[in-house]
């Protein structure tokens, strides 16, 4: 406890992985009469709101730590579990089903027809509660609530151009947070609209989640759109104001990302210190429901669902009234908008509502706003929005202008003071000309810097400090090595052929625990003309291991291809991503499929992501064949930038000698998904030498220049040479750290460049 004691919400993303599979095979789903997943309160909770009779055994529960007595195994806290309600007649049935994902699943509790909750441990009943009283939440309570009155939240006055904007780009609730964010993976799913940094050189944070639907077999345009408000320097002053326009915000950054105002929901986290019995404590949450609810009657929204807390308090530490707004809602991905500005000679207007004497928008205003932002998208007329928050316009001008590196002008006629203060429900929207009637901000101009009434300031100089803020704890921009580095050109001759042709080859694609781009990966197969066929390894126990090489080997004999796809093999765990899967493929029934796949009827194989890595220390690349790692071996370790990074990078096609590659040509360029924490690419220098002179180097990470680099930004881990990705002497094998599978339409909006490298499309012409 005293070292480990934030684990108990600490998740298990591979066991999270297979609850997402179970969830989504509609043969488990319709056996489920009802579910709820573990959280606070256990078993407790997760098991006893399911139904009013429940005789429950706590021996049956499998335990997450030794050592737990009755009472703890009722109450504990357990993370990537859920508790079903299923027919007793189809019990067995939704076990085999939980065992073909290789999960865990296990009967613990019968409903009963008596309303009470049982719990037996040990041969005792140890629990014996009638569902009268849990229902009602024992004896009331009362409590005299005092609301204080609201305090000013007016921002402090801008003092100057440069000095306002310094110090709004160096404010913690302001500064940049991509350090933070390319820590988690933004593209998994391939449904990704807006990446979270936009604009080529992916700077300008968006505010809004935009995600299309997942489907595993068919393609869509629709997508979902979430976005939050909160602002805690307004709701330590008022909570009413700040939940108020909490949901005025995360109204507004779904209006300003494309989305109609028409069939918008909420939802609500809230978090306030321990009220006790102090009537004003009691006051700030009630003072916050009052603002949310006001809100939600004047737009016409309802919040569904929530969660509150009043723990946010630690000796004499107590968190500020919060309330965030989650606002939800859908679109189609062509109605989507992105910030960052597009082009020099467009024009900004702001799009506003009158204030209310209480300091809010006003209803009717902002909501005719709203149809304004939406009229703009419909009529093609708008290229960018943001709504402005904060820091207010020149928040919003600031960040807009960082994603393409573009400057702005402003417009003669407005003061500091409006440029800066704080403004809810706004909106700032790119044209190509301002019309009559239409408030003009200013000109985006060509030249890097934001320039007021004649002053400029340099936009490298407003990124530095937005950048550097956050630097040091979540870093980005680490120092580029003086290595050199060859971009490489070797354009194929002649490529191999198939032993066999096939019109419809079957390509076979494993899921090892932690794997996660198995329905990504199908999907782009399928699209490209293949059968996919995903198969689940099974490591629950070492029958269900002998029993997945077995399977798995048969299956390889019906295949003409195998590609292991990315995820984070057994957790990610340090020095060791991929253990399994190398272990798996070195069983004797999968090595010699493996090896008649590929030396006797010319198959192909692929990797991507942890796949590459399972490939690279089986040999596959760049020897073509399983072989025993010593140290001469290549490999692949730990990002240079000590993190996981996540983003959208350029690679260049080095060598299209592989017959993957067939449909490219040398120099050619593609943008390209990434999520990795260890994807740096080490060799010996001979070795880099002979693999460069082979044309086994298929591609490499380069800058806006087409130019191979150290330079983080674009070379993400830090990979000698620049090298993403490499093949096996022959081409068959190709190995690579990019997510090539992760392509669709509508994706990537906000970041310019080609993402089909037609690496799928030209494995099935091979095979034709």
């Amino acid at each position: 406890m005293e070292t480990c004691g934030a684990e108990v919400q600490k998740g298990n993303a591979p066991e999270e992985r297979k609850l997402q599979r179970l969830f989504r095979n509609g043969e488990a789903t319709r056996l489920i009469k009802r579910c709820n997943d573990f959280g606070a309160g256990g078993v407790s909770v997760a098991i006893g709101e399911l139904a009013d009779g429940l005789s429950i055994d706590l021996n049956a529960v499998p335990k997450k730590y030794e050592g737990l007595d009755g009472t703890e195994l009722a109450i504990s806290e357990s993370q990537e579990r859920m508790a079903v309600v299923v027919a007793k007649e189809d019990a067995d049935a939704f076990l085999a089903l939980a065992a073909k994902e290789n999960l865990q699943a296990c009967p613990v509790a019968v409903v009963q027809a008596e309303p009470r909750l049982q719990m037996h441990w040990n041969g005792k009943t140890i629990v014996d509660i009638s569902r009268e009283f849990l229902n009602s939440n024992g004896a009331p309570k009362h409590i005299s609530v005092t609301v204080d009155k609201p305090e000013a939240f007016a921002p402090t006055p801008a003092v100057g151009f440069r000095e306002t904007l310094e110090k709004m780009a160096e404010d913690l609730n302001i500064c940049s947070k991509r350090g933070l964010s390319e820590r988690f993976d933004s593209t998994i799913g391939a449904g990704t609209v807006l990446m979270p940094f936009g604009g080529k050189y992916q700077l300008t944070p968006i505010q809004a989640m935009v995600q299309k639907i997942s489907m595993e077999l068919k393609h869509t345009d629709d997508c979902s759109l979430m976005a939050w408000g909160y602002n805690p320097l307004i709701s330590e002053k008022s909570p009413y104001h700040g939940a108020y326009l909490a949901v005025i915000e995360s109204v507004s950054k779904l209006i300003a990302s494309g989305a109609s105002f028409e069939d918008v929901y909420l939802t609500f986290q809230e978090y306030f210190e321990k009220p006790g019995k102090e009537g004003r404590r009691w006051g700030k949450p009630l003072a916050a429901l009052l603002g949310a609810f006001e809100a939600q009657k004047d737009l016409g929204v309802g919040a569904i669902g929530g969660k509150d807390s009043m723990s946010g308090s630690f000796e004499k530490l107590d968190v500020p009234p919060t309330l965030v707004s989650f606002a939800v809602t859908t679109a189609k991905t062509g109605d989507i908008l992105s910030p960052e500005t597009k082009a020099s000679g467009h024009q900004l207007i702001l799009i506003a509502a009158p204030r209310t004497s209480d300091g809010l928008p006003e209803a009717s205003a902002l909501i005719e706003s709203f149809h304004k932002v939406a009229s703009l998208r419909a009529s093609g007329r708008a290229f960018a929005c943001y709504t402005p928050g904060m820091g207010g316009i020149l928040e919003a001008v600031m960040k807009m202008s960082f994603g393409n590196g573009l400057g702005f002008r402003f417009a003669e006629g407005w003061s500091l003071e409006a440029l800066a203060q704080t403004r809810y429900g706004d909106f700032v929207v790119e044209v190509d000309r301002a019309l009559d009637g239409e408030t003009l901000l200013g000109e985006v101009t060509d030249r890097a810097c934001l320039e007021y009434l004649g002053e400029c300031v340099p936009l490298g100089d407003l990124l530095r400090r937005w950048e550097d803020r956050l630097e040091k704890v979540y870093p980005c921009n680490i120092e580029t090595p003086a290595d050199e580095v060859k971009t490489f050109s070797a354009p194929a001759e002649r490529w191999p052929a198939p032993a066999v042709k096939t019109a419809k080859p079957r390509v076979l694609i494993p899921a090892f625990p932690g794997t996660n781009c198995e329905y990504d990966s199908a999907r782009a197969v399928r699209d490209a003309g293949a059968d996919a066929q995903i198969m689940v390894i099974n490591n629950l126990t070492a029958d269900g291991i002998a029993r997945s090489v077995e399977a798995f080997a048969r299956a390889i004999r019906d295949s003409q291809v195998i590609f292991i796809p990315g995820g984070f093999s057994g957790g990610d765990e340090p020095d060791g991503s991929a253990k399994f899967i190398t272990a798996f493929f070195r069983s004797q029934a999968v090595r010699e499929g493996v090896t008649d796949l590929l030396e006797k009827r010319d198959g192909l194989m692929c990797g991507i992501c942890n796949g590459f890595q399972a490939l690279i220390k089986l040999g596959l690349v760049p020897f073509g064949k399983i072989v025993d790692p010593d140290e001469h071996c290549p490999t692949l370790t730990f990002n240079t930038i000590a993190r996981h990074q996540s983003r959208l990078v350029r690679t260049r096609v080095a060598s299209n000698k592989s017959p993957w590659l067939r449909l490219t040509e040398v120099g050619d360029i593609y943008t390209v998904p990434i999520s990795h924490g260890e994807g740096r690419f080490l060799a010996e220098e001979k070795m880099i030498r002979e693999i460069a002179e082979n044309g086994q180097i298929a591609t490499q990470y380069v800058d806006l220049e087409g130019r191979a680099t150290m330079d983080v930004h674009f070379n993400p881990n830090g990979s000698m040479q620049a090298i993403e990705g490499i093949t096996s002497p022959d081409g068959r094998v190709l190995g690579k750290m990019g997510h090539s599978e992760r392509i669709g339409q509508g994706l990537y909006k906000n970041v310019p460049g080609d993402y089909d490298i037609c690496m799928f499309e030209a494995a099935v012409r091979y095979f034709r």
